[in-house]
């Protein structure tokens, strides 16, 4: 991959769901596009809400995409052609992202990710606040509270009534999900750690 260029550029755009954070993504991917500059789309295998080899907003912007299980197999997925790595959903891969995304910026490669900054329980959700601390650029979007219109900065998991619902109740498999199972809240009116 290193072909003697100047190390990349990392761009990390968080905030909670619902913030317009995958629109931001497609939207510099599209750019660079445009630029006659080669680019993957990466995302993880578990998050299959609008099917397979593609990305999409909750708004309906979408970019094809190739699905890995693992950071580890970003690298690979890499060509020569190359110059752009964007990365979605960066909190389905886990603090193994980090060292990835480094290797690709030491490459030459400039790279994209975006994620989710916050639990829906209000907390750091790695990797996308130790990829913040080393990029050269970060984009911290915010989303609308379904209480009051504020902005938003954190999201809670909701039943059908809008109540934040207890994580005992909820199986793993319902935690990937949309406006069915997730609100965003300001923090006048996110759940209380």
């Amino acid at each position: 991959m290193d072909d003697g260029r100047a190390p990349g550029h990392l761009t990390v755009v968080g905030g909670p769901m619902f913030a317009g954070k995958t629109e931001e993504l497609v939207r510099r991917v599209h750019r660079a596009q445009i630029a006659g500059r080669g680019t993957v789309v990466v995302t993880h295998v578990l998050d299959t809400r609008y099917g397979t080899g593609r990305v999409a907003s909750h708004s309906g912007v979408v970019a094809e995409s190739l699905a890995v299980d693992d950071a580890g197999a970003v690298r690979g997925i890499v060509t020569p052609d190359v110059r752009l790595v964007a990365v979605d959903e960066a909190q389905f891969f886990g603090p193994g992202l980090v060292p990835v995304v480094l290797d690709l910026l030491d490459a030459g490669l400039d790279v994209v990710v975006a994620g989710l900054s916050v639990t829906y329980d209000g907390w750091p959700f790695e990797p996308v606040p130790a990829l913040m601390a080393v990029a050269e650029s970060v984009v911290k979007l915010t989303a609308v509270c379904s209480v009051c219109g504020r902005d938003a900065a954190y999201h809670v998991r909701a039943s059908d009534g809008g109540s934040p619902v207890d994580d005992a109740v909820v199986p793993v498999a319902a935690h990937v999900g949309g406006t069915e199972s997730y609100q965003a809240r300001c923090r006048a009116h996110r759940t209380p750690r």
